[in-house]
């Protein structure tokens, strides 16, 4: 893994779970195992047990092993596993960039940026995507040629409630079913996981920032994807769109050409190969000026 913060500090590291991780997505062993391991049945029991009073007693291991402060959450003590991964930060812990014009992130994660082809071909690290496929409509695809794909990959550690990233009117939810590889680079490596997995998107129109495509994508022992507005509606930046359960998953913002300068550090980032560490709220662009006649 590397990672990069928005000060330039650089982080080198490859845990335990990434080693196992890695072996499961290139050995032939752990490639029959995936089999089994990828498919929903799996994680929806996963999930179930992670929602009882027995997976409570994982959380205080978790918590000094991740180095995870609960002071700056709404509290300290949870009934599941499941709950403390929902678990709310105190207000004021993540700041909403107000300027109308700055484009914010939409949750904590790590950010690659990945310029959309003519083709709709876009690169994860060096996996190849397309968008027709991610999307699974031809037509909405060509909206997004020449843009930027922002795949914001959330780790166990991050805060795992998300938000609209502008003022905007969204449309309906479209759900794309799936299995659920994990999102961990080790398996982006071996197959398309973004194409594969269970993933949710809607379109946000914007004053500013044209229409964006704000995808979730399930991950495994994510047992469920909790979007709070599934129909049509105004939402305002900052507002909360959701949340993931257990596990680290990813949000995909799709942005059209022309429509947003990115900020340069998370592109440059990008292009060397390191993902960038960036919080809810924050800035992570700006819309672009029309130009004077």
């Amino acid at each position: 893994m590397k990672y990069i913060d928005r000060k330039g500090n650089i982080t080198i590291e490859e845990n335990e779970q990434d080693k196992f991780l890695r072996h499961l997505y290139n050995d032939w062993g752990g490639r029959l195992c995936l089999r089994i391991l990828v498919q929903p049945f799996v994680t929806k029991l996963g999930g179930w047990f992670l929602n009882t009073r027995f997976s409570a007693g994982m959380v205080p291991g978790f918590v000094q092993r991740n180095g995870i402060d609960l002071s700056v959450c709404t509290r300290d003590s949870f009934r599941s596993y499941n709950d403390f991964f929902t678990r709310r930060l105190k207000d004021g812990q993540r700041p909403i960039a107000e300027d109308e014009s700055v484009l914010v992130s939409p949750c904590d994660g790590k950010v690659t940026v990945s310029r959309i082809g003519s083709d709709s071909r876009f690169f994860i690290k060096d996996t190849p995507y397309t968008l027709e496929r991610l999307l699974g409509n031809k037509k909405l695809t060509e909206r997004y040629l020449g843009g930027y794909a922002l795949i914001l990959r959330l780790t166990v550690d991050d805060y795992h409630h998300y938000c609209y990233p502008a003022d905007g009117m969204k449309s309906q939810a479209v759900e794309i079913p799936g299995v659920f590889h994990t999102v961990n680079p080790a398996a982006n490596e071996v197959y398309p996981i973004y194409h594969e997995n269970t993933r949710e998107y809607c379109l946000l129109k914007t004053g500013q920032f044209g229409t964006l495509v704000l995808m979730e994508v399930g991950a495994m022992m994510v047992g469920k994807i909790t979007n709070l507005h599934p129909e049509a509606c105004q939402v305002k930046k900052g507002e909360e769109k959701g949340y993931f359960e257990f596990g680290g998953s990813t949000i995909v913002l799709l942005i059209q050409h022309g429509k947003v300068r990115l900020d340069a550090d998370l592109v440059e980032n990008s292009e060397n190969g390191y993902e960038t560490i960036v919080r809810m709220g924050e800035r992570i662009g700006k819309c672009k000026l029309p130009k004077r006649a």
